[in-house]
Parts: C-alpha cells; structure tokens; sequence
C-alpha cells in the first residue's frame, strides 16, 4: 500500500502527534470512538464562533444560515448511505438513541404481547438492553441467533427462529468484539421472507465498509458519528418511510409538533416527528463534515488500506504463541479480541499503556458474548485508517514485553 497518502492523512488528525508517558500515542482504541479530523473540528469551533443560533425556529439572518446548513448535512448523510430521501433520515444522540427511538415507537405501534424479537448472541448491551426493556413493558419475548465458535452467526438457527410471532430482527452489521462482517443482505433477505423489518446497528460497520441502505433493503440502520470520524452525541437512524410515518413518535416537545391545543396535538412531518426539542445542530454539521472528509479522501481507498493492515495485524499478533485470538471469521473487519495466556487482560493493558498503546480492555458491552465466549473479558485492538504497520509492530513488541515480564 505504498500508494496510500498515510502520512499526509495522519496529518490531518492533531492528536495523533501527542507523546503519551514519553512515547508516542498509537491510538489503537477506534472501536470505542475515533479521533476527529481538523477539517472538522474547526467547522465546528467556526458555527460557534461565526454562526451559532437555534434552527427551524426564527427568521433572522443566523438561524436561516443555521438551518440551511443543518439541513445540508442531512443531506450528505442521505447520499452517504444511499438513502432515496433526506426525509428518511432522523438525528438523533447517538447509536443508543437510535436504538431506543425505535424500541419504543416500534414497540407502541407494533408489538403486543407473546410477540418475538429476534437478536444475536454478539449484540452490544445497547441493542439488547431497549430490547428488553420493551419485552417487559409489552409481554414480548426475545430470540437469540447463536455463534460458532469461529465467531460467526449460525444462519441455519436463525432460519429456524422465525415464528407467526416474529415481529423484528435486529442484529449488528460487525461485531465490536470479533469483528465478524455479518452477511446482513441476506439476514434481511431471510426476514423479508416472513414479512418482518430488519433494523442493522452499523455502529461499527459504516466506518470500515460502503453502507447503501437501499441496495441492504434493511428497514432501519443506524450508527454514531463520534464512530466515523464526527463529534459526540450525534447519531442518525435511517428508516423506510412506510415505517416512520406508521410509527408514533419517541419524544415529545418543540420542532416534532403540528398542531398543539390542550385536547390534542398533531405530529410534523418527516423527519421532524422524530426530532423532538432543539437537536444537536453542531453535532450533525460536524458529521457531516466528516463524512465529506472520508469522501473526499477516497472511501475505495480507506477500505482497501484498512484490509491490508487488518491482514497486517492478524499475521503480527498470530505470530505471538500466547495470544489467543477470539473472532477468527473470514469475513472480519481490523478488530482483534484477544489474550495472552495466563495474564489478565487489564494487567496487559495498563502496562501497554505505558508504551502510549491505546487499546481497549473488558466485556466491551458485550456480557452476553463473553458468557459464550466462556471469558471474563479480552484486550481489542480496534484498527482505523490513520493507524500504521509501525504502531502495529509496537503492539506486537509491548505484548511480547508483557509476557516476558508476567508469564
């Protein structure tokens, strides 16, 4: 990948000239957030600086400003994801929130009790938890699609889970423990099959592959911008428009309202059904920022150099006797989950740290995983574009270190 301009984007993101204990930071820890790019962060101190003032609400020069550009970045999220209309896409706080909009509205429109919902065994706490907190409000019950022991969804148990009680499947697009590619056309393909929506949390998949909800035929996706490069506390669910204007809304409030009188309230349009109260304008127009950074940076290019130093990786850190690896799936984005043998993973984490390796230690919201796995926890090194074969080799020479110190 001599091709690849690494440097030259490296330089597009400050932190990663930081010294940590004296060394310099390799990040390694991108499963968990990413670092954001500068083109970014200044658009952002610029709103507030320049151009800062509430939206859809007032006639003057700064919230019209605000609002047109509030709604461009809607429309970049459209064309990022392939979505037929801006309309369908809903901002929301993040993944979480994109989530529980969904378990609730879903869950007022749709189930009733004795219903089923479909999830997997490698789901992150945030699309189990809405998931159960529905089930009991409603007397509906959750199914679990297993895993192989490489780390794969068993398909033929998922076909086997649907019943005349089936009313949703949701399931991540990768994992964020193995970093299992989960075959999501055909998990939709399957459902479709017995009439049931498919929702895709694509937290950790929208960053490393092209998403085209339309070419998936899912019925909701959703994922995080603090995921790909954008600020915190902005995410976005997209929806078919046969669901969102079926649904009820999730919250109530200003912006997500027709009509108020003390008898009774009508609904706005889309997307602002869903967009309850003054939404986080700056978050949207900072994702939107980083998406059309990545998209000016190539998206095939990004793909392709993350693949060769996912393969990079795997081989380094296979090379290692006393790391067990979990998640070997041939479908497998840059995220490794492993151990060394014999040494707790928090112990091989802190001491990493010391060498300015950022990785991530724990169940990373995955308990349920981790029962399977037979585990209490693993170290994950969650790999981006902007990371290097160099920080790659410092991993593999500071685990070496951990187990000539600790073994």
């Amino acid at each position: 990948m001599n091709d690849f301009p690494i440097q030259q984007i490296r330089g597009d993101f400050p932190i990663l000239n930081e010294q940590v204990y004296g060394k310099p930071l390799a990040y390694l820890d991108n499963g968990a957030t990413t670092q954001k790019p500068l083109r970014m962060i200044e658009a952002v101190n610029r709103l507030h600086r320049e151009q800062n003032a509430s939206i859809h609400r007032s006639v003057n020069y700064l919230s019209d400003k605000m609002t047109t550009r509030y709604e461009e970045a809607r429309s970049t999220v459209q064309k990022f994801i392939g979505a037929p209309k801006s309309s369908q896409v809903i901002f929301t706080s993040g993944t979480t929130g994109s989530i529980n909009t969904i378990a609730f509205s879903f869950g007022e429109g749709v189930i009733e009790a004795g219903d089923e919902i479909i999830l997997s065994t490698m789901e992150h706490h945030s699309n189990i938890v809405p998931w159960q907190m529905l089930c009991q409000r409603r007397g509906a019950n959750l199914r679990i699609i297993p895993i192989t022991d490489e780390g794969d969804l068993d398909m033929m148990a998922y076909r086997n889970l649907f019943t005349s009680r089936t009313r949703l499947v949701s399931v991540t697009h990768v994992s964020n423990v193995l970093g299992t590619i989960n075959p999501v056309k055909e998990i939709v393909e399957i459902a479709h099959q017995h009439g049931v929506p498919v929702l895709i949390d694509g937290a950790q998949a929208i960053q490393h592959e092209p998403v085209n909800v339309v070419d998936l035929d899912c019925d909701f996706y959703v994922f995080s911008g603090h995921k790909i490069y954008g600020p915190t506390g902005i995410g976005v669910l997209y929806g078919k428009e046969e669901w969102l204007e079926r649904l009820p809304p999730y919250q109530g409030g200003g912006d997500m309202i027709d009509r108020v009188t003390f008898e009774k309230t009508t609904y706005n349009e889309l997307p602002f059904k869903f967009e309850a109260g003054t939404t986080n304008y700056a978050g949207a127009i900072g994702l939107a920022e980083s998406l059309n950074y990545l998209t000016a940076t190539g998206l095939d290019k990004i793909f392709s150099y993350e693949h060769f130093l996912g393969n990079y990786a795997a081989k380094k850190l296979g090379e290692i006797k006393q790391l067990r690896m979990y998640g070997t799936s041939a479908q497998k984005a840059a995220v490794f989950s492993f151990v060394l043998e014999g040494i707790h993973p928090y112990d091989t984490g802190m001491i990493i740290d010391k060498f300015g390796i950022a990785v991530r230690t724990g169940t990373h919201c995955a308990m349920p995983l981790m029962q399977r796995l037979g585990i209490e926890g693993t170290l994950r090194a969650s790999l981006s574009f902007y990371n290097t074969t160099d920080e790659v080799d410092r991993l593999s020479d500071a685990l070496n270190t951990v187990i000539d110190l600790l073994a």
